[in-house]
């Protein structure tokens, strides 16, 4: 199948720099619900057949637009939600949260900040609610998520894609990627890149 996994809109918390991983977590800006309202344009070539969103407010704010021009509904999808900061939480200094990330890999997948989640709880939520996505049934599907959450759970499934082809996502920019949860997934375009 294709995946579209969709960055959400901006919020407060993005201008202020301050990690907002928890629910139900902010709701965006004016700047982020105009983002939101462009991307039925920019999507309109995509074949979407359905549109889900994490269960944070700004991911659902985001998928709105997109569904409501297709005639949808905003499917809820439990499991697509940013990683969890724990202890980092609201904090203005996300050194720790990306330092921890980046320890993630094959070899790492227990270590977690405090009150956090590991690697591979966080790879299991995401997987299995990606499951349910293709298990619809579906030909192309659109997953607004968010940036952290996208980036460590795509490149973990096209690792030769690369880390330096995959900078982090702007608000509302999205990865394309295509295959199945059992076949594996490649990536097809990233952000502003086509691969």
């Amino acid at each position: 199948m294709r995946l579209l996994l969709i960055r959400h809109g901006e919020t407060q918390a993005n201008v202020d720099h301050r990690l907002d991983t928890a629910y139900p977590g902010y709701r965006l800006t004016n700047h982020g619900l105009t983002q939101a309202a462009s991307l039925p344009g920019k999507l309109a070539d995509e074949p979407i057949e359905a549109v889900y969103a994490s269960p944070l407010t700004r991911a659902q704010q985001t998928a709105t637009p997109l569904a409501e021009s297709l005639g949808l509904e905003v499917q809820v999808l439990d499991g697509v939600q940013e990683i969890s900061a724990g202890v980092e939480e609201l904090n203005h200094d996300w050194r720790a949260y990306v330092a921890e990330l980046h320890t993630w890999s094959s070899e790492n997948m227990d270590s977690c900040l405090e009150g956090g989640e590991t690697a591979r709880q966080f790879m299991s939520r995401f997987t299995s609610a990606i499951s349910r996505v293709e298990s619809a049934g579906h030909g192309c599907a659109a997953v607004v998520s968010h940036g952290a959450a996208l980036r460590v759970w795509t490149l973990a499934q096209d690792p030769g894609f690369g880390l330096k082809k995959a900078p982090p996502l702007s608000n509302t920019q999205w990865i394309v990627i295509n295959g199945s949860c059992r076949d594996g997934w490649s990536i097809e375009r990233w952000g502003e890149a086509v691969a």
